[in-house]
């Protein structure tokens, strides 16, 4: 007798898993009666990072001034900015205008495998630009020599490309789970961790897997920028004026406030103990990373470059 009912719990199981064709975004839907607030400051915010960085890539590609490597990584990271927005934001809108967070596998597996992608080359790009402000104030006479175009394209084309097998393979590696039960994700978007929190039976090693990946893709670049930075700044201390200290510094300030920024709320978010860990606090720490800090970028580097500052300054009222 107990094996018919054992047959039919199974068949029970096995119909959920291949009845579940799509996922359930929460994204905001708690505070229903900011639905609108939030749609409207979300969007200006898109707006911003569209317009901010879409103005960067603009100045670093027709500015004569700014036809050197360090714009030419800043145009291609602004570039890279407006696609990682991209892969969540106008989705996330959607949802708050419809008041309805379904999505299906096949868009949920895309839009993580993007983000995934934008996120990891972010790293490495940052790392890239972090080398190149080395080589410039480190090694400054040899700076056109080794930072010739040639190696530029190589390293920017590099930070694209080196990632993509590991970045395609987890987001193969998270969808192979069998997902039954519940099927609502209490985020904005399709990130890794939440959605192996649906996954059926022991996850541990998919779990892992994700740790490894991260402290590949963060930790090393990471280590990279801060021993590029430590013998920056162990170069500028050498430097006797304090004008030279000044304007070594401040090429690389703007920077150094990106990655602080970025790296900071991302690694509170994936390096925090799971024991610590609340899905209101990693909602919001997702929102600095994703969407507030790509805002900040054209700011930041407009601010503190006065490069940057100049060309805007040409080419505004040629705009207006």
């Amino acid at each position: 007798l107990p094996y018919p009912q054992m047959e039919s719990k199974l068949q029970a199981e096995e119909s959920n898993r291949t009845a579940m064709r799509e996922f359930v975004l929460l994204g905001f839907s708690d505070i229903l009666n900011l639905q609108w607030v939030l749609f409207g400051v979300f969007l200006l915010i898109y707006m911003i990072i569209l317009l901010g960085n879409g103005i960067i890539i603009l100045i670093t590609r027709i500015d004569p001034t700014l036809q050197n490597p360090m714009y030419f990584f800043l145009g291609n990271f602004s570039f890279l900015e407006i696609c990682y927005v991209t892969t969540t934001v106008p989705r996330m809108l959607k949802d708050i205008c419809t008041k309805k967070g379904n999505i299906s596998f096949l868009a949920c597996a895309t839009q993580l495998c993007f983000f995934l992608i934008f996120g990891g080359t972010e790293c490495l790009l940052l790392a890239v630009m972090a080398y190149d402000r080395y080589v410039a104030i480190c090694n400054p006479l040899h700076y056109p020599l080794v930072m010739n175009q040639r190696v530029c394209i190589r390293l920017v084309a590099g930070s694209w490309i080196s990632g993509l097998p590991f970045e395609i393979g987890q987001t193969c590696q998270v969808f192979s789970l069998s997902f039954c039960g519940a099927n609502t994700i209490n985020h904005f978007f399709c990130d890794v961790l939440p959605i192996i929190k649906l996954g059926c039976g022991d996850t541990s090693v998919n779990e892992m897997l994700v740790y490894i990946l991260s402290v590949i893709f963060f930790m090393v670049p990471f280590l990279l920028i801060v021993t590029s930075y430590g013998k920056i700044i162990s170069s500028i201390l050498k430097i006797s004026s304090a004008r030279g200290r000044a304007k070594a510094f401040s090429t690389c300030s703007s920077h150094l406030t990106v990655i602080i920024l970025f790296f900071g709320t991302a690694a509170i978010t994936y390096f925090q103990p799971k024991s610590n860990k609340s899905e209101g606090l990693e909602k919001l720490l997702s929102l600095f990373y994703t969407i507030l800090t790509p805002m900040m970028n054209p700011f930041i580097y407009s601010l503190r470059n006065k490069d940057v500052t100049v060309a805007l300054k040409k080419l505004l009222p040629k705009l207006l």
